[in-house]
């Protein structure tokens, strides 16, 4: 029994990796960002056009994934159809801003190995050629 303990302590749990705080603070502003987007244009369908929330919600939330207008919901008057087309270029601007900023600096850091692996790799084949 002792001995059952012993080879038990030894053992080292693995290490879990930890999110990094920053990136939580980056998340929070990036999904307040889009989620602004999101109630300032559902809101403004509701006003411009009369539709139900639920409506004017599916609306914006398929223009800023950049589908477009869902089929069964199209703006009627001018008002609106200008401010889906303004929604469509400012919420897809949105989305992919958040996004950068939320992985901008994972991205930069494997951009940032990827540039040392092939400064690597010409040395090596420099190496190799002076041979």
């Amino acid at each position: 029994m002792a001995r059952g303990k012993e080879l038990g302590a030894q053992r080292s749990r693995p290490r879990r990796r930890r999110i990094p705080a920053s990136f939580w603070v980056r998340a929070l502003y990036s999904f307040a960002l889009i989620a602004t987007v999101v109630v300032v244009g559902t809101l403004a369908m509701h006003a411009i056009e009369g539709w139900s929330y639920l409506d004017s919600f599916y609306f914006t939330s398929f223009i800023a994934t950049g589908q477009g207008p869902p089929g069964n919901l199209l703006p009627d008057n001018p008002t609106g159809k200008v401010f889906s087309s303004v929604l469509a270029f400012v919420s897809v601007g949105t989305v992919i801003t958040a996004l950068l900023f939320l992985f901008g600096p994972f991205l930069g850091t494997l951009l940032k190995a990827g540039e040392e692996k092939l400064e690597e790799l010409g040395r090596e084949v420099e190496e190799l050629e002076r041979r």
